[in-house]
């Protein structure tokens, strides 16, 4: 039975200031307190998807240094597949410079190194290794020009495609057409869809515009509202669990690897995006990307008595 999840996307070190208020343009803050946490949207929606159950092969392009070494160490130790993990011998491994305030929300610069330099050969290459694959899971921190490999090579494959299009790219509309699933933020869904989002019927107007795109099915993160799920032309709200927040970075990338793993246990999607709601809001309660990411026990712990619990 096929129920592989293919992750293709970057990884980096994320470096995070915790500190009480971001920054404006021009302004130095005191204060605050740093540390260092392995990241970047593709290796952490791989590691969410592993800890949460999901059989994962992750494809990626790190550097040949201490950042590159030790991705590649916890890929292994979370029991990924990493046949399609490359290294670059002229290009370090990625970076994020992660500012955190005192409500739990971030601001991010990422310099790409390595990930920039996973190519279209490199994605086709890795890709044809697997062929048991049931969902493939990319991002948009990668060249689009490997995203759009990736995506004709899983469709050729018969593999549901979801695409977590952050940071937004307007040029991958024309591939959404090969899309099943898009699960774009408030801010990604207002830019694919030009229109904006203030509440959940103006969230349902973004979303339909964007499945007249070519996409089957829309789901908007939506953060401690939960997510909006848009199909046909119905839509369904799935609230999100109550929480203090302390770190929202990697919440969208939990939430995409937890409906990744339910959807290759063919749940049924409401109850896959309610699975990705509670992961997310137990990711945000913790500090940094993929340290705060929960594992399948303490889920179903924590929501026992949830209904739809996996």
């Amino acid at each position: 039975m096929k129920n592989r999840i293919i992750v293709v996307g970057s990884t980096n070190m994320d470096m995070v200031v915790k500190t009480d208020h971001i920054p404006k343009p021009g302004e130095t803050v005191l204060g605050g307190t740093f540390f260092m946490n392995p990241g970047g949207k593709g290796a952490n929606q791989a590691v969410a998807a592993a800890r949460l159950g999901g059989e994962v092969s992750f494809i990626s392009k790190i550097g040949q240094d201490i950042f590159g070494r030790q991705s590649s160490k916890i890929f292994n130790d979370e029991g990924i597949d990493v046949a399609g993990l490359y290294t670059d011998e002229n290009n370090p491994s990625g970076i994020a410079l992660i500012t955190v305030d005192d409500k739990g929300e971030n601001s991010i610069v990422v310099a790409p190194g390595a990930n920039a330099c996973l190519h279209e050969a490199d994605v086709n290459q890795a890709l044809s290794k697997f062929e048991d694959g049931k969902i493939l899971l990319v991002q948009l921190e990668i060249e689009i020009a490997s995203v759009q490999m990736a995506i004709q090579q899983a469709k050729a494959k018969g593999i549901t495609v979801i695409l977590n299009p952050a940071p937004v790219n307007k040029s991958i509309i024309p591939l959404l057409s090969m899309v099943d699933m898009i699960t774009p933020n408030i801010h990604e869904a207002e830019t694919l869809s030009n229109h904006r989002i203030t509440d959940l019927n103006s969230a349902f107007e973004a979303a339909k515009k964007i499945r007249a795109l070519g996409v089957d099915v829309v789901i908007i993160t939506m953060g401690e509202e939960g997510a909006l799920i848009c199909q046909a032309d119905s839509f369904e709200h799935v609230t999100a669990p109550k929480v203090t927040a302390i770190d929202t970075t990697a919440a969208g990338d939990v939430f995409n690897g937890a409906l990744a793993v339910a959807l290759a246990e063919e749940k049924e999607l409401i109850q896959a995006v309610n699975f990705a709601c509670r992961a997310a809001a137990m990711a945000v309660t913790k500090m940094g990307a993929q340290n705060s990411i929960p594992y399948r026990n303490e889920i179903t712990l924590t929501y026992l008595n949830e209904n739809n619990q996996l």
